[in-house]
């Protein structure tokens, strides 16, 4: 069906004019005709049925029972609020309070109970139930209540009025009444129609790429000055409702509607605090610092992964006090200390505390269970400013009187959840939520539907009640009649200021392994990491810790071989235990053990010999060990710095074990020799990136160039098992890449390569014993291999093509040349993705220049650092700084 004509509230009062009483079923619809009253009228003109009985504003009359109740009933909070949920709804769509008791599956203790109480609760359902307009009630509104209900008829509206009695009344579409509310009407009434028999023309549906483009549409149009003459509809519980109070916010423009009572910050900061009280010894100062922020304390960004219990700072005591008193505290006592430390008046939530009984009981884990529940799922009256820009729920509303009004989002999140209860009539209530859907699209004199299109790759469904209302078929809002909206920047001049500094950007010369792994994966993860200050974390502290320790054995292995290891380990805990429970203690003193046993066994048999073929170190940072035993730690073995302008590389190399090899501690997962290589690729860029190999090597083969270099990992806890079992071998723990200073095509025709083929599978070996070195080298010495590594394209390489003819030709036919030469180009294969070469590395150098160069001119401001990094999408399992990236290069 398509969508109905709304008639606007000029052509309702026309038609409701000469009435004495107008009964309307939503109280805005009743507001905007009563503006428009033009003649003197006494009493009541338009009204809703439950203002009507109640003489007053609408309540919320589920809370006010459920405040009744709570104080009266030993039930379950959750019970209570269920069994109030029913009986009303069923009030509603009944007209009987008692009608809930014929429903055996809903009916208990609680029910019952909840029946009874409000069997004398004077509820505006109540007063429904007994109100009636009068046949006698005369124009000046007094109204009279007795016990008896009529029968609501009517008819509709054919030009003649009808006259009840000396006050005629009209009902402004009846339909959208419910069984209770239609009780009060009296047994003659005029109907009069909501819509009108045309269709009614949506305008196009204002399609952006995100919600923040839609908040920034709606900012270009809204301000201070026609705030009064704007609504917002959208959905009260969604990510429309913050962000639209936020930019209204940063924008001094008015609003109101927006957030309630358990959106005070103070009020959510002091039921987080209470909660906090109940965590147990896990709290740490992150899950802390929403509250610290609110009271106004400083809690370092350092400390935020460590625990609350280990961390000695002046506000984080009050908060470690406050919990520690806190089991001897009412309610209201604990509101007093964190409203005193606060320095906030919260009356307010002191009164409420009050209503729900909590005032002056102790605080308890259940206790505050409850008093959360509540507020989740009631909405507690605030007073507000009526001014500026109106926020309307699009669930709650069917009519908004403004001359301006944006829809925002209209997908979902706007549909009702049908009432799944047998006494709801589920196709009439439909119907009601459709009829006030269509009202609510159509509501002021100019209507935008400002929507989203797609979110995390996938389409926005569209409200389900447009389905019914559109003739045509579609999936999202970009397959109706819309306008698309691409990114610009914004027109207002809001945002922040910029202001020239008058000081050129400083440039950066070199790059860290890290820096140059995080850059990659995404530029702007990485311009926040330089900009903002992370938490020390529990795995950089011991890795620290451990490498520490092998630095300082290195230095001082007799000064390690007196102490005492059990003492050591006892040390590194008191050092690290604000990142863990006691209940952790023996799992980390085992796993710190483990480590300082087999750091000590790989450096007692491949430690360094000399240190002569160095240079004195520069001597930088501290060291635990060296704190501890009170002993330096100089040697130019380990620790050692490197920083290269002309390469623009920089690092750190925990120890040089000789001449040309290079050692790396690493307390995590060991990595295949394949997965370091593959880490450096650079076109594209692998999805984890890590270039810690090629950027080491790059360096040290400038200090022993034309040599051979080896770097390995020593993953020290990877054979923890077996070392707890007794036969841990060293060599699971280590991963060693080579750097071979020759091209590939050089490394293919040396004999080492050759030897390499004799030592491979069957026909492999067959084949080239039987061809020899000397006819091989002079084979490859004029061939290229291909730079592909897929099996297949190496298979049908030119390179395939003629290194088996020229093998077959030469080798005699006992064996099976071509599966030998297939072998071959296998096994060099995988030697190229397990070592570097000496155009991996110049490539590699190339690469850094270009980061470099590209690093530079953005901090320069000629163009922005990009969340996308040069392998595309990053890897978000590898960025620090996950919330402050945004989508679509936002």
């Amino acid at each position: 069906m398509p969508i109905r004509r709304a008639k606007p509230a000029e052509t309702l009062y026309a038609e409701v004019a000469d009435y004495d009483l107008v009964v309307t079923p939503d109280a805005a619809l009743a507001s905007a005709i009563n503006r428009r009253l033009d003649r003197p009228h006494f009493g009541t003109f338009a009204t809703t049925p439950r203002r009507l009985a109640a003489g007053r504003r609408e309540q919320a009359e589920d809370r006010r029972a459920f405040l009744e109740l709570v104080t009266e009933t030993d039930h379950d909070w959750k019970a209570v609020a269920y069994a109030v949920g029913n009986v009303l709804q069923c009030w509603e769509h009944t007209g009987r309070l008692d009608a809930i008791l014929e429903y055996d599956a809903y009916v208990d203790d609680a029910t019952r109970e909840v029946v009874d109480v409000m069997r004398t609760l004077r509820t505006t359902s109540k007063r429904l139930s007994e109100y009636t307009v009068d046949e006698d009630l005369s124009v000046n509104g007094d109204r009279s209540v007795d016990g008896d209900r009529s029968v609501a008829g009517g008819r509709s509206v054919d030009g003649d009025r009808s006259v009840n009695g000396d006050q005629s009344v009209a009902v402004v579409g009846h339909d959208q009444l419910t069984e209770l509310e239609r009780s009060v009407l009296p047994e003659e009434f005029d109907r009069v129609e909501l819509f009108a028999d045309e269709a009614f023309d949506h305008p196009p549906f204002h399609v952006f790429e995100s919600a923040t483009d839609v908040v920034a549409a709606l900012l270009d149009t809204v301000s201070a000055r026609n705030a009064e003459h704007v609504a917002v509809v959208l959905d009260g519980g969604g990510k429309y409702s913050s962000l639209v109070e936020s930019a209204f916010e940063a924008a001094d423009v008015p609003f109101y509607g927006g957030p309630g009572f358990a959106d005070d910050p103070h009020h959510r900061a002091f039921v987080r605090l209470l909660r906090l009280c109940f965590r147990g010894s896990e709290t740490t100062v992150g899950d802390a610092a929403p509250v610290l922020t609110q009271l106004g304390i400083d809690a370092p960004i350092a400390d935020r992964e460590r625990r609350l219990a280990a961390v000695d700072r002046p506000g984080v005591e009050w908060l470690r006090t406050f919990r520690d008193r806190l089991e001897d505290r009412t309610f209201a006592e604990a509101l007093d200390a964190y409203a005193s430390e606060a320095g906030v008046e919260l009356s307010r939530l002191d009164e409420e505390l009050e209503s729900l009984g909590l005032a002056d009981e102790l605080v308890t884990d259940g206790a505050v269970d409850r008093l959360a529940y509540y507020l989740q799922t009631y909405e507690v009256p605030v007073d507000r400013d009526n001014e500026g820009v109106l926020l309307a729920d699009a669930k709650s509303s069917a009519y908004v009187d403004r001359p301006v009004v944006f829809h925002l989002g209209m997908g979902e999140e706007w549909t009702h959840s049908a009432p799944q209860r047998p006494w709801v009539d589920t196709e009439a209530q439909f119907d009601r939520y459709v009829g006030s859907f269509q009202r609510l699209l159509q509501s002021g004199d100019r209507q935008y539907y400002l929507v989203q299109d797609a979110a995390g790759g996938e389409p926005i469904t569209p409200c389900l009640y447009l389905g019914d209302l559109l003739d045509e078929e579609f999936e999202r809002f970009s397959d109706l009649d819309s306008v698309e909206h691409r990114r610009r920047p914004r027109a207002t001049g809001a945002g922040f200021e910029r202001e020239s500094t008058g000081v050129d950007p400083q440039s950066v010369e070199t790059v860290s392994q890290s820096t140059l792994n995080s850059y990659v994966n995404s530029p702007r993860d990485y311009l926040f990491g330089r900009l903002l200050d992370t938490p020390d974390q529990e795995r950089f502290v011991e890795g620290n810790l451990f490498h520490d320790f092998a630095e300082f054995y290195v230095n001082h292995p007799d000064v390690v071989a007196a102490a005492d290891l059990d003492d050591l380990v006892d040390a590194m805990l008191a050092e690290t235990e604000a990142f863990f429970s006691a209940a952790d203690e023996p799992l980390r003193r085992r796993t710190y053990r483990v480590g300082l046993d087999l750091i000590t066994e790989y450096l007692d048999e491949e430690g360094p010999e000399s240190d002569e073929f160095l240079t004195p170190a520069s001597g930088w940072g501290t060291n635990f060990f060296a704190e501890h035993f009170d002993e330096p730690v100089d040697s130019p073995l380990t620790e050692r710095w490197f920083e290269d302008d002309a390469l623009g590389v920089k690092g750190k190399i925990d120890l040089v074990r000789s001449p040309t090899q290079l050692l790396d501690y690493k307390s995590g997962r060991k990595k295949r020799l394949t997965q370091v290589v593959k880490g450096a690729a650079l076109d594209p860029p692998a999805d984890a990136p890590n270039f810690q190999a090629a950027l080491y090597l790059t360096y040290y083969r400038t200090v022993r160039p034309d040599e051979r270099i080896e770097f390995t990992f020593f993953h020290f806890l990877e054979p923890m098992a077996d070392a707890v079992a007794g036969d841990a071998d060293l060599d699971d723990a280590l991963t060693t890449v080579t750097y071979h200073p020759i091209s590939f095509d050089e490394y293919i025709g040396s004999r080492e390569a050759f030897e390499r083929l004799l030592d491979g599978y069957n026909d492999c070996r067959e084949t080239f014993e039987d061809l020899g070195y000397a006819a091989y080298e002079e084979i490859v010495a004029p061939l290229t291999f291909p730079e592909t590594t897929e099996r297949d394209e190496l298979r049908d390489s030119e390179f395939a093509e003629r290194f088996t003819a020229a093998v077959d030709a030469a080798t005699s036919a006992d064996v099976d040349a071509e599966k030998g030469v297939d072998q071959a180009i296998r096994e060099f294969n995988g030697i190229r993705k397990r070592a570097f070469f000496r155009e991996d590395l110049d490539a590699f150098e190339a690469f850094v220049d270009e980061r470099i160069e590209e690093l530079n001119a953005r901090r320069a401001g000629e163009e922005r650092f990009p969340v996308d990094g040069l392998a595309g999408e990053p890897n978000y399992r590898r960025v620090d700084n996950r919330d402050l990236l945004l989508g679509d290069e936002r």
